[in-house]
Order: C-alpha cells, then sequence, then structure tokens
C-alpha cells in the first residue's frame, strides 16, 4: 500500500471476448469490448465514466473489479495489482469495493428479505453474530431514508427507487473505499434519479468514498462528478476534469454528447453536431482512430479542400462502397417512385448516379475539382457494380490519417488529455480545423 497513490488506478485494461464457431469451436475473432483504458480515481473523488450504450463502459465496471478476468492490463488498488490476487486475496479486496447495478430488481434474490440481503456481505467477510448483524442493517436502512422496520420485509414490496436505496445500503454494510455505480437511476423517473444522485453524493461525503459513476447521461454526469473520462467503442478519448471538458471539449465525440444535452431553454439550444453513419461493431474495430468513420471533424486529404459536410458525406458513401451497402436495386426502385419512369430497364445511369448522391447527400458538384473528378468516377463505376474498383479508387484519393493511424491521448491546451489527430501538431490541417480551446 502507497500513501501517495491513487485509491484506484487503472492501466491499459482489456476485455475481449472470444468468437468460437465450427464443430471444434475454434476462435474466429474477438470482441474487444475493452481495448486498453487507463485512468485513476482518488480517495474521496467521483469519475464519471461516460459514453453511448455499447461502448464498454459496464465491461470495464466489471472487469477492473475482477468480477469477469481482464485480457491484459493492470488494476491497481492503494498500489497494488489486484488482477494477480488469489481467491483469498480477492475475497478481501471486494470487501473495500463494492457495486451497485443499473437493475436493482435483478440484484436482489426475492427469497430474502431485504435484511437478509444487506446483512449477506457482512456474513460472508466473517461476521457471525447475528444481533450486530441486525443492528447494523437497521443503521444502514435509516441512513439511506429507509426504516430500520422494513427489514423483514421483501424485495418485491418496494418501489424502484426504495431498491435503490437498499442497494445502497448493503454496499455500504461491509465500509467500502471504492463504490462502482453502474447506472444506478437511468431505470428511475426523473424526479426519484434526483433523490438518488443526491443520497450517493451525500454518503459520499460521510463516508469519504471513492465513486467510479457510469452513465450515459452528460447531465447526471455535470452533477455528480469531479473528473469525466469519455469512451467510445472501447476506448477512452478524451478525459479530465468535469467543468474543464465540458466547458471545453477537445474530442469531435465530446462535442456530439455534449450538444446532445437537451436545454429547458429554446434560446440556449445550439445547432447540435450530427453524427452520421453507423456504430461500427466492436468485434470488428475500424482502424486508425475509431471514431473516424461518424466524425463531424475528420481531417481531409493533404491537397483537397472543400466543405467539411459535404467531405463527411464523401466518407460515408466510401464506407458502404467498401461494405458494399449500397443496394443498387433499392435505388433503382427510388428512382422510379420519384420520376417518370416505369420500366426499371429505363432508369439512366445519371438519374442512379443523382439518386445516390442524394441518399447520401452529396452536393451536385464537389468545390474541389479534382476531388469532384475521384468521386464521379466512383460513382459511374458503382452504378456499374463494379465496388471493388470504386473502393479502390477511393480509398487512394481520399485516405485520411484518421483512418490510417490511431492517437495517441495526448494532454492537449485546454489543459486535459483527448485522442485526436486534431491536437497533433505533425498532422497537416487546413487553417481553422484545429479544435478551438474554449466555447467561451
Amino acid at each position: 500500500m502507497s500513501a501517495d497513490a491513487p485509491l484506484l488506478e487503472v492501466r491499459n485494461l482489456k476485455k475481449h471476448y472470444p468468437i468460437q464457431r465450427g464443430i471444434f469451436g475454434g476462435e474466429v475473432g474477438r470482441i474487444r469490448a475493452v481495448d486498453g483504458v487507463s485512468f485513476s480515481v482518488e480517495r474521496g473523488e467521483t469519475l464519471g465514466l461516460v459514453g453511448e450504450s455499447g461502448c464498454g463502459k459496464s465491461t470495464a465496471a466489471t472487469t477492473m473489479l475482477r468480477l469477469e478476468e481482464p485480457t491484459d492490463g493492470d488494476v491497481l488498488f492503494d498500489g497494488v495489482d489486484i488482477t494477480e490476487y488469489d481467491d483469498r486475496e480477492l475475497k478481501r479486496f471486494r470487501r473495500r469495493a463494492q457495486m451497485i447495478f443499473q437493475d436493482p430488481t435483478s440484484s436482489f434474490d426475492p427469497r430474502m428479505s431485504i435484511g437478509e440481503s444487506v446483512a449477506e456481505p457482512l456474513r460472508i467477510h466473517g461476521m457471525s453474530d447475528g444481533n450486530r448483524r441486525r443492528a447494523i442493517v437497521k443503521d444502514l436502512l435509516e441512513r439511506v431514508g429507509m426504516s430500520g422496520d422494513d427489514i423483514d420485509r421483501y424485495p418485491h414490496e418496494f418501489s424502484g427507487g426504495q431498491k435503490q436505496r437498499i442497494a445502497l445500503a448493503r454496499a455500504l454494510s461491509v465500509n467500502p473505499d471504492l463504490i462502482v455505480a453502474d447506472e444506478p437511476a437511468s431505470a428511475l423517473d426523473v424526479s426519484i434519479q434526483a433523490d438518488i444522485l443526491q443520497l450517493i453524493s451525500d454518503l459520499q461525503e460521510e463516508f469519504g468514498l471513492g465513486v467510479v459513476f457510469i452513465s450515459h447521461d452528460l447531465g447526471v454526469i455535470r452533477d455528480i462528478a469531479d473528473n469525466v473520462a469519455v469512451m467510445y467503442l472501447g476506448e477512452i478519448v478524451e478525459t479530465g476534469p468535469t467543468e474543464q471538458v465540458f466547458d471545453s471539449p477537445q474530442h469531435p465525440y465530446t462535442r456530439a454528447l455534449i450538444d446532445s444535452i437537451p436545454s429547458p431553454n429554446p434560446r440556449e439550444r445550439g445547432m447540435a453536431v450530427e453524427l452520421t453513419g453507423d456504430v461500427p461493431s466492436p468485434a470488428n474495430p475500424p482502424s486508425g482512430c475509431r471514431f473516424h468513420t461518424r466524425c463531424p471533424e475528420v481531417i481531409q486529404p493533404e491537397g483537397y479542400d472543400f466543405e467539411q459536410s459535404a467531405w463527411r458525406s464523401v466518407m460515408n458513401f466510401r464506407t458502404k462502397v467498401t461494405t458494399r451497402q449500397i443496394d443498387l436495386d433499392g435505388i433503382r426502385e427510388f428512382v422510379i417512385a420519384e420520376t417518370d419512369v416505369t420500366d426499371p430497364e429505363d432508369v439512366t445511369h445519371d438519374q442512379m448516379v443523382d439518386a445516390i448522391r442524394s441518399d447520401f447527400d452529396i452536393p451536385d458538384t464537389l468545390s474541389d475539382p479534382e476531388a469532384e473528378s475521384v468521386l464521379s468516377d466512383a460513382l459511374e463505376r458503382v452504378v456499374r457494380d463494379e465496388f471493388d474498383e470504386a473502393s479502390a479508387s477511393l480509398a487512394e484519393a481520399f485516405e485520411t490519417v484518421c483512418a490510417t493511424d490511431s492517437p495517441d491521448m495526448v494532454r492537449t491546451e485546454a489543459g486535459h488529455s483527448a485522442s485526436c489527430h486534431l491536437h497533433d501538431q505533425s498532422v497537416e490541417v487546413e487553417p481553422g480545423e484545429r479544435i478551438a480551446q474554449s466555447d467561451d
């Protein structure tokens, strides 16, 4: 144990799930649910881990507590790596680190009274005196806003918010140093959410807890977290003090998440950043920056200069061409529905090209003549069902550093860290493309 070490330090944590097929269950791939995340939590601090559903937040939580075994990486608790613990040491660790799950109903045994459920960690960790356990449970129930008289009632007798309070009491029963809360209020009504969040904050202050709070709701994270780590497709793309990240986001994905926070004042609603394209599969993540397939600020290749919105549309088109996800028959039917043409054989080449441009929101003509020449050629090839040739020409002409090189996590001028090529001074970008350091 080191007095100077963070309470929790996660280093390059990975959790991969094998994809197995065939009679003998041979591994044919891996789902990279968590793929090299690093962060730390100090005593008495709340870290908000935020991102879209499916980005790997919950898997990171269960893996850092070794509820699931990590594929790789280190998890240091008080400076000691828990990934090397044996079963006995792991049991002692779990007394100091507890988890609260999203669905409180599924985390309770319906055959056990809430008193038995809250007391179970005490019994597991060696408290044999039943009267003492009962006294502690009553005290904990009252601390979380329940009545001590509820001790002999069963889970089905309580509302969702009450069950989450009971789950908090159970987590606190062994006097932990760290609580990992996995979306503990997302399944509750808004008014109940506020009560639970305030309760967690009050208990943290009272007990000096370190908290990892997982959520997809940035509004909640801003209210409760001291620091925030933004996660996308198994990786952390930005991390820093909460107010700093919210006031000056340094990664395009963070910007999009913050823009999605609803504002009750119509005058405060700006133009939200629109993310296009599909969320990639963690079984086959994109090369380079994993966000480049959806990024509204993806860097253009050297030598081109056209509108960023048009560039994003061209990138979406390129992705669909590469994966052969353009339905030519469907486009032909669309042309028939929108024009006077009735016979599919009469649909012209130009009509097909125009329909594809419209489908991808690509302008009739790109402002950059050279880029327009490459695009027009690729469109012609796609209409002729020459997808491989079109893909090759687009890849050669429109290669972006975002798709080829994985960005490093670097400290930005805003004072916190982000992994984006727009912060790499060795990467050439057009004037004004660097991410602004402040939105004030």
